[in-house]
């Protein structure tokens, strides 16, 4: 499986700039690059064309518009030139996407296309946010709060020129729970920018937002029935649809309580669940986090209660 991760934010937030700073590392010569601009001219095609990373560049116009063909076919086409030795054996592929594309079509793509899915694994989301005029973006622009919210990390950016702290107040009034870091010119560790997202998000990170955008969070110490958590899984995606931004967690199964699986969806969209080989620091318990729009604080836990109620029952 090939490991993805998406580098978003919104305009001028400093992706090009990290992306550069992350190729010339040596651990990470063995990238390739999905570039997407808003626009005709590749200017960022240009800018990282000095590395000599495998570098695709897609510039049709915004991917968040054109990812339902474009993403899925650039990377197929990148696999099998890599099977075939017509490029570098890549170890992961980073996809920068506009600064004005919403990620969830992004997501859709790496979760639900057939050949994709066979052969790309979902790693991480990485958002950058400007200090310099980040805050004022995310309250003028939904795009860039969706970022946010369906980041697994964030990179303050610029901190040396704007006020990095209101920046990340701005950033976890969105999702508190979300690492944070601040770096200069995209001085941090690939390591941790791009490390799997942690599903796990303690009870303290529920965010709300004057928008109805917020983070749901269920913890259970008793292990959830295989069949009671597909269903409850079914029936959220069902009723929430566009509403549910995205949802990830670690589930204790009745069924195999020694290890936990991970679970994925972005709005309406389920991904095929993953196993971990042990718990994170020993807490067998089902830890899950939602982020949506509109959705009642205690929807998601009682419907979840109902449906293991008639699971037991039957």
């Amino acid at each position: 499986m090939i490991p993805v991760s998406v580098v978003t934010g919104f305009l001028g937030a400093g992706k090009t700039t990290l992306l550069r700073r992350v190729l010339a590392d040596p651990d990470w010569a063995d990238s390739a690059v999905i570039v997407n601009e808003f626009g005709e001219v590749a200017l960022d095609h240009e800018l990282l064309a000095a590395s000599e990373e495998v570098l695709v560049n897609v510039s049709t116009g915004c991917l968040c518009c054109l990812v339902r063909t474009d993403l899925g076919t650039t990377l197929m086409e990148l696999a099998r030139k890599r099977a075939a030795g017509e490029v570098p054996a890549y170890r992961r592929v980073l996809v920068e996407t506009s600064g004005l594309a919403d990620p969830a079509p992004i997501l859709h793509a790496l979760m639900t296309e057939a050949l994709v899915i066979e052969t790309h694994r979902l790693i991480s989301v990485v958002t950058l946010v400007d200090a310099v005029v980040g805050t004022a973006v995310l309250e003028r622009h939904p795009e860039a709060r969706r970022q946010v919210m369906l980041a697994d990390r964030v990179l303050v950016t610029k901190p040396d020129l704007g006020d990095a702290a209101a920046a990340e107040a701005a950033v976890r009034g969105l999702q508190a729970g979300l690492a944070v870091r601040a770096a200069v010119r995209g001085a941090v560790e690939p390591e941790w920018l791009f490390a799997p997202g942690d599903p796990v998000v303690p009870v303290e990170a529920v965010a709300r937002h004057s928008e109805g955008v917020g983070s749901i969070v269920i913890e259970r110490e008793a292990p959830v029935a295989a069949l009671a958590l597909t269903l409850w899984m079914q029936a959220l995606a069902e009723h929430a649809g566009a509403k549910l931004l995205r949802l990830k967690g670690l589930v204790a199964l009745a069924e195999e309580p020694m290890r936990p699986m991970v679970v994925h969806a972005v709005q309406h969209l389920v991904h095929p669940p993953e196993w971990l080989a042990e718990w994170p620091g020993g807490e067998r318990r089902t830890r899950i986090v939602l982020i949506g729009q509109g959705i009642p604080q205690h929807f998601p836990a009682r419907l979840l209660a109902a449906i293991e109620a008639e699971v037991a029952a039957a």
